[in-house]
């Protein structure tokens, strides 16, 4: 897990703990150990372990943790996901967190499967965005590829990614093109009609990506593309649904893109029952 996931988490749990947990520590003596088991409640892919675990060595560094399925596996309703030993006031004080990055993450990692599914038996890949959550995109991208979609730029410094408004404040697709000719990174622009396109294609950049394409114009993007610069990788992206998706994917494009995956994943469902 990276730094900035770890100074988020603890963030949070000072958030919600701030000067203590009023409610276990008068309930609970100090000393006494507890166990705990994590049930689904709902069916899909599991992410977030590593996360879990760490909120609950915030909590007590004596709480042990252990997963019955790893990140990527699929669980069901009733599915028994962990057991945990330790502190009883630990476990009851880093419950809520826990369960809240647990929930979110598999949420990810279950809509990204779906996606992944309707794409099958075509040459599309699924691509996340970088509309995550500030501060948990490191493990929001992790749970993409744990539901077997792949990661676009980690952020701002990894790639060049030309989109229209650096396109009108450039002054044209020519002109940003040229002034980036240069950088040793991958480069990818945005277009948005068949001008465009013409003129992004004379600058062979690495990746076009075809922004709000109807089907018709896609297949006719597809096409003229793959016939002047075939080495260049073709993304799709903007208003991608489950149900539009496969359509978009047997086009022949090489990658969707799909903000959905990590800012509209429905959470997925779990308890944890003190034994």
């Amino acid at each position: 897990m990276d730094k900035i996931s770890k100074q988020i988490i603890q963030l949070a749990y000072r958030e919600d703990v701030q000067t203590g947990d009023i409610t276990s520590r008068a309930t609970v003596p100090k000393t006494l150990s507890g166990q705990t088991v994590i049930i689904a409640k709902s069916e899909g892919i599991l992410s977030g372990t590593d996360p879990f675990r760490f909120v609950f060595s915030l909590a007590s560094p004596k709480i042990k943790v252990v997963f019955h399925i790893k990140d990527g596996g699929k669980f069901i309703n009733g599915t028994k996901i962990a057991s945990i030993k330790g502190s009883a006031q630990g476990l009851l004080s880093g419950e809520r967190l826990a369960l809240n990055l647990l929930s979110h993450l598999s949420g990810v990692a279950t809509l990204t499967a779906q996606f992944v599914a309707r794409v099958q038996g075509t040459n599309a890949r699924i691509l996340d965005t970088r509309k995550t959550t500030p501060g948990l995109r490191f493990l929001e991208k992790q749970a993409v590829r744990h539901g077997g979609g792949y990661n676009h730029r980690m952020g701002l410094y990894d790639m060049v990614l030309i989109k229209d408004n650096h396109i009108m404040a450039a002054g044209g697709v020519d002109k940003a093109l040229q002034k980036v000719k240069n950088i040793n990174r991958r480069i990818e622009i945005e277009i948005s009609d068949f001008n465009q396109l013409k003129t992004a294609l004379e600058y062979s950049p690495d990746i076009i990506m075809l922004d709000n394409f109807n089907l018709k114009r896609l297949v006719k993007a597809v096409n003229f593309i793959r016939t002047s610069r075939p080495r260049i990788k073709i993304e799709v992206s903007g208003g991608v649904n489950l149900k539009t998706v496969r359509a978009i994917a047997a086009t022949g494009v090489d990658f969707v893109s799909v903000g959905a995956l990590t800012h509209s994943a429905i959470a997925s469902d779990f308890s944890m029952r003190y034994v």
